[in-house]
């Protein structure tokens, strides 16, 4: 690998929770920075996360998953994931109609 070095001014704080972080995940702050810069080289996109808030698709996704619940569309439950797979590749598959939408809304 032919490599450049990049010289970078930054908070000792910053840096060592990032070489924390980092290490936590198995990475060098080398390779955690090299991930970041392949990510932006990929998306074509700098992206600074302020907040957990979900994004506006995963908004969508979570409230067309609570009206397939609450109109019954849910699967049964397996016991194992051969089981499972083996549903969602069958044609003739049946949504499970037992679903107790009170449970549901206790979990919230």
């Amino acid at each position: 690998m032919n490599a450049s070095v990049i010289n970078i001014r930054t908070d000792t704080r910053v840096k060592l929770e990032a070489q924390a972080i980092a290490k936590k995940m198995g990475l060098t702050l080398s390779g955690l920075i090299n991930g970041y810069l392949r990510d932006v080289i990929k998306i074509k996109k700098v992206v600074f996360l302020a907040s957990e808030e979900p994004s506006k698709y995963l908004v969508k996704v979570l409230r067309k998953s609570e009206e397939d619940r609450r109109l019954g569309r849910v699967s049964p439950a397996f016991n194992n994931a051969d089981d499972a797979i083996a549903w969602l590749n069958n044609p003739k598959a049946k949504y499970a109609h037992n679903f107790q939408p009170e449970i549901y809304k206790a979990e919230k």
